[in-house]
């Protein structure tokens, strides 16, 4: 016998993202737009008409039961229904079925594998990772994306969990930043807190410019440096305190070594290729001399020549 299915007035909600959130002993929610409180909590979209279905607080979403004010004043303390709505939107629980909350989930493991890869590098090869290992190495270590939390504070979390499975060697790499010095005494406390010096524009511009002393200490200073992560905050709380007329411009988020020695990051380089090419200089070598030799030979020779003839000439 065939079953039979009732009727319903029941209509379920489609192209609707509902973020719910519970205070006071109440319950309000909000409708939004798929795929827009992610981006709103990114801060990548930031109209909150693009968010809201519809700029109102509800009780029960899907029933269209709509908040009181008098339950909405005691549990935000405020009537304002945009800003009611903007603290569900940051802080409230985004409702999803398995399948949204998995491909989700499944999206943001690989923006924060991305982020990781593009930040850090293996310590011994000194060589950046792909977001693939990364991605693979954080399901290894069974990290736990949270879709309430954004992208980037996660990355932070997703290396700290790297490092405790220690599965895949990982550390920060070095970022490359523009310093520019107001205070040329501030030079020696300021690159304390750096790695190393990669450019320094203002040493070849003071050499070729007056020996005065005096005129050397008010000149800036301009450099490119590399550092750790870490002492960004420190130099900027450094410039800003002791001399506010300095600036701290990142330029890359993870330095790029260059030159030939792979310890230093540098690209790998066959050692044929270095032997070929040295069996080829000094056979240029070689003959550049052998050369040289037998046009001194065919002098000397010439020159015996005559010699023999003037000795001829003066016997006679």
């Amino acid at each position: 016998m065939c079953a039979l299915k009732m009727p319903t007035n029941q209509k379920r909600l489609t192209n609707v993202s509902v973020v719910r959130m519970k205070r006071g002993g109440q319950r309000f929610e909000i409708a939004c737009y798929p795929n827009k409180v992610r981006a709103w909590r990114d801060r990548i979209e930031k109209d909150l008409s693009q968010v809201l279905q519809t700029e109102a607080v509800f009780a029960n979403v899907s029933k269209g039961e709509v908040a009181k004010r008098e339950d909405m004043k005691k549990a935000f303390g405020t009537e304002n229904v945009s800003e009611i709505c903007q603290l569900i939107l940051n802080k409230g629980e985004i409702q999803l079925t398995e399948k949204e909350r998995s491909a989700q989930q499944q999206a943001m493991l690989k923006d924060i594998a991305k982020l990781i890869a593009d930040r850090c590098l293996n310590p011994d090869t000194k060589r950046p990772y792909t977001s693939v290992a990364i991605e693979s190495a954080l399901k290894d270590a069974h990290f736990v994306v949270k879709l309430n939390k954004s992208s980037k504070q996660q990355a932070l979390d997703g290396i700290r969990a790297l490092r405790t499975a220690g599965r895949l060697p990982i550390q920060r790499a070095l970022m490359r930043a523009r310093l520019r010095l107001a205070d040329p005494l501030l030079r020696p406390d300021a690159l304390a807190l750096c790695s190393r010096i990669i450019t320094d524009s203002s040493a070849a511009a003071s050499s070729s410019e007056s020996s005065d002393p005096t005129q050397k200490q008010q000149q800036p200073l301009e450099l490119v440096v590399a550092m750790e992560p870490a002492g960004v905050r420190a130099l900027e709380d450094l410039l800003r305190s002791r001399s506010p007329g300095s600036s701290l411009e990142v330029l890359d988020l993870r330095l790029e070594e260059d030159g030939d020695d792979p310890e230093n990051g540098g690209d790998f380089v066959d050692e044929a290729d270095h032997s070929d090419g040295a069996k080829v200089e000094n056979i240029a070598v070689d003959n550049s001399k052998s050369e040289a030799d037998a046009a001194a030979a065919a002098a000397a020779e010439e020159l015996n020549r005559r010699l023999t003839l003037a000795a001829e000439d003066d016997d006679y």
